[in-house]
Parts: structure tokens; sequence; C-alpha cells
């Protein structure tokens, strides 16, 4: 039996949701709308889990990266419309079906879809353009514009809800005037798909960072991502972590100098003194990255820090307790209030994305 599953959990505070949520719905309009990033597993918090409290929330739309994230969510029994970033080709039935919308980002796959929905006898499918407007990943480029407007103003079988584009480096002031630049490259491109079409989709650009530095570039919705997961890009905004990642001490020992070395690689060196060490369910396959092992990171046990020792497992790892009283059963915070998400990614040289997106659903999620 894998151990991580009785003693590991990843808690998420609704409180710490909803108070980052009102923190950006409170730099908006009132009438800007807002969709909520869950693509990832909800950035690694649990994505129905997530979804749930977004659309009782009031969340506007939801977004995911692949079609099968967004059946997952309709099959939980979320009606929030929800936008596919990465629709490919290969699953516009499974689209179809579960009321999924389409980022389309070539001539390409919108051929494909409209093919099938005319096979279908579909008309006034809901899809969303998106314009490269400088990150050059996906997207439909200037000069592709024209062919695009030509394909869509004899097409009845879609119908444009929205157009957007994604902001490269919003959160870095040395870089805004190329943030700048790609909202009005963004803006020429939205006018020119409205005239076409004779009608205007929403337009939305801002990402989380964008929502704070440029509101004034809201437009029609914005798209909130890490920041309702409680990342801000302003040094002097402090949000709420929504997050913690918390498990149990599984053992406790005692080891003297002559009981030699602590876990894989003898990487792990006894005090003179002799040490003290918990051993707890989490390892790298929980999310816990090697290079936090021998020393180089510590957790909060019972109030008081304690580092790691020895190198990390695939499923647990062992910290040096050594002066804390602790036992068997008492709850060790990886990451949350104390460890920061932030803390954990300074150390790893990484960003709090990628410590949330690799905690796997091996981890329970439990809403509190």
């Amino acid at each position: 039996m894998n151990p991580a599953s009785d003693f590991s959990r990843l808690e998420l505070r609704l409180e710490g949701c909803r108070r980052n949520y009102r923190y950006f719905r409170s730099l908006l309009e009132q009438e800007t709308k807002l969709l909520v990033l869950v693509k990832a597993n909800a950035y690694g918090h649990g994505a129905v889990e997530f979804a749930s409290m977004m659309q009782a929330e009031g969340a506007n739309y939801l977004a995911v990266a692949l079609p099968l994230e967004g059946v997952e969510l309709r099959r939980a029994g979320i009606s929030l419309p929800v936008l596919v970033l990465t629709a490919g080709t290969d699953f516009f039935e499974e689209m179809i079906q579960y009321r999924l919308e389409p980022s389309i980002p070539n001539i390409e796959t919108l051929k494909a879809l409209v093919e099938l929905l005319q096979k279908r006898g579909i008309s006034g499918f809901p899809i969303h353009i998106k314009l490269d407007t400088g990150m050059h990943r996906l997207g439909f480029m200037p000069d592709e514009l024209p062919a695009l407007f030509d394909f869509l103003k004899n097409c009845s079988a879609v119908r444009v809800v929205s157009v957007f584009s994604h902001l490269a480096v919003a959160e870095d002031p040395s870089q805004d005037d190329f943030t700048l630049g790609q909202i009005e490259l963004f803006r020429q491109g939205a006018t020119a798909l409205g005239e076409a079409l004779g009608y205007k989709p929403m337009w939305h650009i801002l990402n989380s960072a964008g929502i704070e530095r440029f509101p004034k570039f809201q437009f029609d919705m914005v798209r909130l991502g890490i920041g309702i997961y409680g990342v801000s890009a302003l040094p002097d905004v402090h949000l709420s972590p929504v997050a913690s990642l918390k498990v149990k001490i599984l053992q406790i020992k005692h080891l003297k100098p002559s009981d030699g070395t602590i876990g894989y690689g003898r990487r792990g060196h006894i005090a003179p003194e002799g040490t003290v060490i918990a051993t707890i369910p989490c390892g790298y396959a929980d999310g816990l990255d090697r290079h936090l092992g021998r020393g180089n990171a510590s957790f909060s046990v019972n109030g008081h820090r304690a580092p790691t020792i020895g190198n990390i497992c695939m499923d647990m790892c062992m910290l040096d307790v050594t002066g804390i009283d602790c036992a068997v059963g008492d709850t060790v915070t990886i990451f949350g209030d104390d460890p920061t998400i932030g803390e954990l990614a300074g150390r790893l040289g990484t960003i709090p994305y990628e410590i949330l997106t690799s905690v796997p659903r091996r981890i329970e999620r439990i809403i509190v």
C-alpha cells in the first residue's frame, strides 16, 4: 500500500480562495467578465474542487488546457462555459458532446472543426480566436488574418465568442514597452476581426499579472490564473495561499553515531551527539523535488522548522527533528503559510506553478 494515500493531503482553504478572488474582482469594472484557469488539475489544487468553488463564487468562465480536462468538469456537474486553450483536432466530437468551446489558433484547426460541424448539421458553435501578438507559441499572426476573415465571412457553422491573446512578460516592469506593444497589436487584430464578422466578440488579453499591472486594458474579460491560487505580481501585495500540503509523521528514530548513515546513497549523516529523525510519507512521486533533500529545505513541525536529511525517496523523506517535541501522527507542513510556496520555488530556482502542478492526484484534495 502506498503510505502517502493515508497520511498526505492538500488542503484547499475556501476563505483564502474567496479573498484572492475578491481582490482581483475589485480591480475590474463591474461589467468585466472574469475567467478562471483550472488547467493542469487547477494548478495542482484539484480541478473539480476548485471549479466548484469558482462557480459558487461567481466566475463567468473557466479555462482548461486539454479537452479531456473539460470533460472531467462536465462529468462532475460543472455548468460554466469552458474554454479549451489547446483543443487540437482529435477531440472535436467530445467537445461538441460536452459543450466545450475550443480556442482556434490557425486556419487548419478551424477548417477541421467546420467540416465536422457541417457533417453534423450544427451551426453557431462557439469558438475563440487566438491571436499571436508576440508570445509566438500559438495563434494567428497578423499576416494570416485576411485568410481567416475570408473563411469566417461565409461560415455559419461557428460563432466567434471571443478573440484573445497572451502576454509574455506582463509581470516585468522593465519590459512594459513590449507588453504595451502586444496590447496595441491585439487591439488592431481584434478590431479588424469584428469588422470582418459584422459583430463584436469579447476581447481578453490580461492574465493575472496583467490584471494587477494593466487594469486599463481589461476590455470585456480577463483571465485569472496563478493569482487566484495566491501568487501576486506585485511585491507589496500579499495574497492568501490557498493550498497547504500536509503529511503526518510515520516514525521517529533516535540515532547514535554508530548507527551509520541515513537514506539512499548514505547521504544523511548523524551528528556526533546523535540525531533524531522523523520519516514522513512524501517523496518525489508526491511532487517533492529531490533537490530539496540533504538539508536544502525545511518543513514546519509543531511550530518549528525541521530540515530534510539524506536523499528524498520516491514515497518518503526524512527530517532532522532533533530538539523538536513531536510524535508519530503529528502534522508536518511541506508548504502553505510556513514555508510558503514562494520560498520553496526560490530554493529550487523555479516558479510556484511548477511546484503546485507537481502535486499528483494520489494526494487527496480537501476543502477546508
